[in-house]
């Protein structure tokens, strides 16, 4: 059956499955797609994250071409078979990497072999020239949804509406028929996790026989359906929508997905923050009980689009932090530029800062430091790495000994840690503070800068709401609201082992 014409039992309008292949036959001829076209594949280990998370990078195309290629670390084309397991991802923002770090983090913790597998760093492949172009028009739309008519009248309706209807899908599985090509090396026989929906159905399309979709968002939108795999959510409140496939032929009711097409799972957490749940959570409070600085993780998104929010926070918290009473950990991810305004845009920031820039060993004493009670951690503390693994990870690192994540509720919101929302980019996101609210381990919603300011003054000051999020986290963790990556994992191990 053509994907693009019936989903899950739906048939596309004549018209709709017209422009799909269309679409198809524009990016096969713009970006040069040739079907009998084999791309050498091999396997090295990733040099940023391959210590701390036992993954290999799965490089195809000429090996000069990948981003992630290490000249100097030797390369094989023997995959493990007993213990393999792909996570399947992309770069668009930093959601999808910091997903498919918790799948491998989690992999690892269960005894598997994790392979990362980017279909965005193919340079030479029409799969990854598709991505990049729509991840250049999405970042660009992340930047400009700043602009308060834009986002109205634009991003949130093609966020929320558009990327919810049967007929996108039905494009993107056209565009998953060129990008199944990067499979094909590839041992069919070895599970694999996509935690965006183009890897999955990628997979599926080259003929992988053990797929899962780890959908992202809480927010049911047909952009995440891929048809022949395992579908995988986070919040229970998505389920019904997923389900019906709610919305997405406008009124007209769908067919629904079938039973086993979806799983509730929990949400997709790292191995290592998940293990240390009570602990960080009781360093929290013993911080709060004996005075000590709140300190404040403030994370910038892919796009880097949150620059202008963080600064007032930073500037109202300058005499907390002068007086010693709060500190700022900014990660501003590969986005050197963010502190080099932040600098003009603050005044006397510079003379509080601390800044950790491009040095991995460093940032990871200081965050192996920061977790020691006796260690007094002063002013601001600025991260900027220009690999992406490590602009991901170092958020991951930072979060364990960190009292308050100040965050867009993107995929962060899942995360176990008191978290302060700041206003969302694209209204799909805004599900992810309801959750989390709902949840007792976040904030609501704050989408400008005076309810900002006045749950920060809450943090610093109020004796009870870090606590009370300290205490529905570690209930949460008991009942395994966290434990999703490995559910994932096993799912994905389980479709192999059944057969």
């Amino acid at each position: 059956m053509d994907k693009s014409k019936v989903i899950f039992g739906n048939v596309m309008p004549q018209g709709t499955y017209k422009k799909a292949c269309k679409g198809k036959a524009k990016n096969a001829k713009k970006y040069g797609y040739d079907e009998n076209k084999s791309y050498p594949t091999v396997i090295q280990k990733n040099p940023y994250i391959g210590d701390s998370l036992n993954v290999d990078n799965i490089l195809v195309g000429e090996l000069d071409t990948n981003n992630h290629y290490n000249p100097e670390a030797d390369t094989t084309t023997d995959f493990d078979m007993d213990k393999g397991i792909i996570v399947g991802n992309i770069r668009m923002g930093f959601g999808h990497y910091r997903i498919s770090m918790a799948m491998a983090s989690c992999a690892k913790a269960m005894g598997y072999k994790p392979y990362w597998m980017d279909l965005n760093s193919y340079n030479e492949t029409p799969c990854t020239k598709i991505i990049a172009a729509s991840n250049e028009l999405y970042s660009l739309g992340s930047r400009w949804s700043k602009n308060p008519i834009f986002n109205k009248l634009v991003w949130e309706p093609v966020n929320y509406e558009t990327f919810r209807q049967l007929s996108y899908n039905c494009a993107d599985q056209k565009n998953a028929e060129i990008m199944g090509q990067v499979y094909n090396n590839v041992p069919k026989d070895i599970p694999v996790i996509g935690t965006h929906a183009w890897p999955a159905q990628a997979a599926v399309h080259a003929g992988m026989k053990y797929v899962v979709n780890a959908i992202p968002d809480n927010w049911p939108m047909a952009l995440h359906f891929s048809e022949g795999s395992v579908h995988t959510i986070q919040c229970k409140f998505a389920n019904q929508g997923y389900r019906i496939c709610n919305g997405m032929q406008k009124k007209k009711v769908c067919q629904p997905m079938p039973n086993d097409a979806l799983v509730y799972t929990g949400h997709y957490i790292d191995h290592e923050l998940v293990d240390n749940i009570d602990a960080d959570c009781d360093a929290r409070m013993a911080r709060k009980a004996e005075g000590k600085a709140t300190r404040y993780l403030l994370t910038i998104g892919g796009a880097g689009a949150q620059r202008e929010l963080f600064a007032p926070i930073i500037q109202h918290l300058m005499p907390e932090i002068k007086a010693g009473k709060a500190v700022i950990y900014l990660n501003i991810g590969d986005y050197k530029e963010v502190w080099d305004w932040m600098k003009n845009e603050i005044a006397g920031v510079a003379d509080v800062a601390t800044e950790h820039m491009d040095n991995w060993s460093e940032t990871e004493e200081f965050c192996e430091s920061a977790l020691n009670p006796s260690t007094d951690v002063k002013g601001v503390h600025v991260f900027w790495h220009k690999n992406i693994f490590e602009a991901v990870y170092a958020t991951n690192l930072l979060m364990r000994s960190s009292d308050v994540l100040v965050t867009k509720p993107s995929e962060l919101a899942f995360y176990p840690i008191p978290k302060l929302f700041i206003r969302r980019v694209g209204k799909h996101e805004m599900w992810g503070a309801i959750h989390s609210a709902e949840m007792g381990d976040g904030t609501l919603e704050c989408r400008d800068i005076p309810h900002i300011i006045q749950m920060v003054d809450m943090f610093q000051k109020d004796d009870h709401l870090l606590g009370e999020m300290c205490d529905s986290i570690k209930a949460n963790n008991k009942v395994g609201l966290y434990s999703g990556a490995y559910k994932v994992v096993e799912i994905a191990m389980g479709l192999r082992d059944k057969k």
